[in-house]
């Protein structure tokens, strides 16, 4: 079998509307979610065992034992296949921030099962792994497609939507962490806001889409805000960036993102950035 390999992309909350905590415990929401073109390196070989090996920048901020996602998904695969644990050494490439907002545990997730049914020879469409990816977390299907999507019910309700352009971008992360859970005990301990999916923009251009996302939001940004102050500081410098049209953060955090109508803006505005923030992770990206 030969060693395969797969880009397990960011995945991004243009806006995030989330409604108040149901009976059985899960917030609805609506978003617009888009992938960016950077993210974590996963690949899959042959081997006597499943394994899993963490490598790359932020390997230390991520365990490799049985509570990761990606041995969590592939040992449902071998259960709804038939065909028991896969034998399979996995490797991953660490290069997205840990606890972000950017959907990285889902994305290794989703890439590592389409690397081992493809390598496995298995007889699962994309629609099967989906739900497999289901059960590991609401962004399970979302970024196992890895496809710009309306998200809508507790996020597995999607539409995707392929009018999205691709939009200039840099992701900034400041480098502390926002685990989801305790912002969104922050998020309940406030006023609930409503998960309303809004109408789409009049055309979908770079400058129109950032324009109608302006007129958005993301409900969790604040009580984010309110326990990692440094995102506050993070929207406050992106915010000053020459020909930036939107900042807003991620999902739960802590990663913000900025958009610009050209590639040459965003790559600009990520050096000077990067000269007056060294601490913090910057990249340039674009988002579709």
């Amino acid at each position: 079998m030969a060693t395969r390999e797969a880009l397990a992309p960011a995945k991004v909350n243009l806006f995030l509307h989330v409604g108040p905590v149901d009976a059985a415990g899960y917030h609805p929401l609506a978003s617009l979610v888009a992938f960016a073109d950077i993210g974590d390196i996963v690949t899959v070989e042959a081997a006597d065992r499943l394994s899993l090996d963490v490598r790359g920048p932020f390997a230390d901020g991520l365990s490799a034992q049985d509570d990761n996602l990606i041995l969590r998904a592939l040992r449902a695969l071998g259960e709804a296949a038939g065909t028991g644990e896969p034998s399979l050494a996995v490797t991953l490439d660490k290069r997205l921030p840990v606890a972000a907002g950017l959907g990285g545990g889902s994305s290794d997730a989703g890439a590592a099962l389409k690397l081992a049914r493809d390598a496995l020879g298995l007889d699962l469409d994309d629609a099967a792994l989906a739900e497999i990816a289901g059960t590991l977390g609401a962004d399970g299907p979302m970024c196992l497609h890895a496809r710009a999507a309306w998200a809508e019910g507790r996020g597995e309700r999607l539409t995707f939507e392929p009018r999205l352009p691709s939009l200039p971008a840099l992701l900034i992360n400041p480098g502390v962490a926002s685990p989801t859970g305790e912002v969104y005990r922050a998020y309940d301990a406030g006023p609930p806001a409503s998960a309303e999916r809004p109408e789409p923009p009049p055309a979908w251009d770079v400058a129109t889409v950032a324009d109608w996302l302006a007129g958005r939001r993301n409900d969790l940004q604040a009580p984010a805000v309110a326990r990692a102050p440094a995102i506050a500081e993070v929207l406050a410098a992106a915010a000053t960036a020459p020909e930036v049209r939107l900042v807003r953060m991620s999902g739960s955090g802590a990663t913000v993102f900025a958009l610009f109508e050209t590639p040459a803006a965003a790559a600009a505005a990520a050096g000077r950035l990067s000269e007056n923030h060294p601490g913090w992770w910057i990249r340039p990206t674009n988002l579709g």
